[in-house]
């Protein structure tokens, strides 16, 4: 069943969602906004079905009978919400079902800027940046993706994708305004300021790179260019999710307009993050 959403506003959009008779929907702790009173909420550490891994997902009935079950569902809870922890995500979500008729809840991300409803039809799986998850159907899993290895050493750093799998409707929300793009209309590959990457679908191949060599004019664009040392690589055919807005750059703009700015003129390299 496709989840029934509206996402309404402007500058700081919100997604207001219609929920049939006993239909749940999911979103990350401190998302949810508000809710008709028939439509019941319950904070679990576990993600639909059982499983908020990057995996495979398996339902109750999967986890076997008796206390051995018991114990490997707990078990498997204990390592998925670790997980999200380790990546720095909410440790819980919170489930929302509505009874005794149709029900309505609102959700928001933390950010001002737009917000985007994913239709995933179990073919191909997307992947989004840390804290971009809002709220999706409860037949879509959400997992955490470390991407690494010889891609995150190559770039100097490593990163954190979330990942949605299954069938329905994920929402997804980032910063400032939303463009979308295929890397296979502008020759196969665009590279992309590392904070302005919202989402993508499974196929297009994300990686990091250094912002030229260490010769004079790669450490002109890293210490004045304002990007530091790495750009994202989003290659193949696919659709790509970018932002205009980064976080770095809001909180660099908060900081300068209560007098805390310290990176002057240069930023790239200077460019202060604490506050």
């Amino acid at each position: 069943m496709t989840l029934q959403q509206e996402i309404v506003g402007n500058a700081m959009q919100m997604a207001v969602v219609s929920l049939s008779p006993g239909q749940t929907v999911y979103c990350e702790a401190g998302k949810f906004l508000f809710k008709t009173t028939n439509v019941t909420m319950e904070t679990r550490l576990s993600g639909p079905s059982g499983g908020a891994g990057a995996g495979p997902q398996g339902g109750a009935g999967g986890a076997g009978g008796g206390m051995g079950g018991m114990l490997r569902q707990a078990m498997g809870t204990a390592m998925q919400a670790g997980q999200r922890a380790l990546a720095g995500e909410s440790l819980a979500f919170q489930y929302f079902t509505s009874t005794g008729g149709e029900g309505t809840v609102g959700f928001a991300g933390v950010l001002p800027g737009e917000m985007r409803a994913l239709e995933l039809d179990g073919t191909r799986a997307w992947f989004a940046e840390k804290d971009a998850f809002v709220a999706a159907e409860s037949s879509v899993q959400f997992g955490i993706a470390f991407q690494g290895g010889k891609t995150g050493r190559s770039g100097g750093e490593g990163f954190v994708l979330e990942k949605f799998t299954g069938q329905g409707t994920v929402i997804i929300a980032g910063a400032g305004n939303f463009i979308d793009l295929d890397p296979a209309e502008f020759g196969g590959r665009i590279e992309v300021d590392t904070g302005c990457v919202v989402a993508f679908e499974e196929g297009i191949r994300y990686g990091i790179q250094r912002v030229g060599g260490l010769n004079r004019q790669g450490l002109m664009n890293a210490v004045f260019g304002g990007e530091g040392l790495s750009l994202a690589t989003l290659e193949g055919k696919g659709r790509v999710i970018l932002q205009s807005l980064t976080i770095e750059s809001l909180a660099n703009a908060l900081r300068k307009a209560q007098g805390g700015d310290k990176q002057g003129p240069t930023g790239g390299l200077f460019s202060t993050n604490a506050g």
